[in-house]
């Protein structure tokens, strides 16, 4: 649901800046074209910080509007990983060892209800491997694999919007660049060459205020997403290794008694089967 109202918003503002761009084709981007001939000298250069933001005109103007909703829509995406890549909303503390412990005594109902107790990653890991425990140590072995991989590109898909704000962001940037150099050439044109040097630097100096405001957003997003990558795989590799090291006496003991499995399966077959795990945690 998140993930979808992030794309409804980005797809409003791309609507927003196209109307924006529509409306802007008719004037050139810093008003009224000077007249064919006309010697007067060019206005001072704007100097401030909200002068330059201005200055590329409405459809320049769009473009930072544009540019100021991906640097909140990743800013807002660093945050919310911050506070789901933590170490105990992934891998709650004391879990593995408690649900082995109930393993190595034979307490599978007890083992459930903890993991249904504490949803994270590894308790959705560790229910889908206790609800193949009656397949032996094989069909456990597959599910926790399963369960990792799922998960793991559960966690990525999340991530990976930081990589394509990165990407669209200079983009966009240099859509708003060449745009303003056509408008600055435009004007040199319509004055049949009459717009001196001066004239023509300004207007492609405007136009560059778009690309720097790209570059702005997609440096520290290309950073985060490298950054919030490796911390995914070292968290997945984590939480692999204590499901691994939860199931543990599960392969010692298959391995040891082949007809086990067998015997617990026949056993069981009255509805003692651990409950299906619920779905992956959101």
């Amino acid at each position: 649901m998140n993930r979808l109202r992030l794309q409804l918003c980005l797809i409003a503002l791309l609507v927003i800046a196209t109307a924006a761009a529509v409306s802007a084709q008719g004037p050139t981007s810093g008003g009224p074209a000077a007249p064919t001939g006309s010697t007067a000298p060019a206005d001072a250069a704007p100097d401030g910080f909200f002068d330059i933001v201005f200055s590329g005109g409405w459809f320049g103007f769009a473009i930072i509007l544009l540019l100021a909703a991906l640097s909140l829509t990743a800013a807002y995406l660093v945050f919310e990983q911050i506070m789901t890549l933590r170490r105990s909303e992934v891998m709650p503390d004391g879990l593995g060892d408690q649900v082995r412990q109930m393993l190595m005594s034979g307490r599978l109902a007890e083992a459930d209800q903890v993991c249904r107790a504490k949803p994270s990653f590894l308790s959705y890991v560790l229910l889908n491997g206790l609800a193949e425990i009656d397949g032996g140590w094989s069909a456990v072995e597959k599910a926790l694999e399963d369960a990792t991989a799922e998960q793991s590109a559960r966690l990525f898909r999340k991530i990976e919007y930081l990589s394509v704000i990165g990407n669209i962001a200079p983009m966009v940037g240099l859509l708003g660049t060449v745009t303003g150099m056509i408008m600055a050439f435009q004007q040199v044109a319509s004055t049949q060459g009459a717009a001196g040097a001066g004239d023509l630097a300004e207007g492609i100096y405007q136009a560059l205020v778009t690309t720097v405001g790209g570059l702005i957003v997609a440096i520290p997003s290309l950073g985060a997403f490298a950054v919030f990558r490796n911390w995914v795989d070292q968290l997945v590799a984590e939480a692999a290794y204590i499901a691994q090291h939860t199931f543990a006496p599960l392969k010692r003991r298959k391995s040891n008694s082949p007809s086990a499995s067998q015997a617990s399966a026949k056993k069981s077959s009255g509805g003692g089967h651990p409950k299906p795990p619920p779905p992956p945690p959101t």
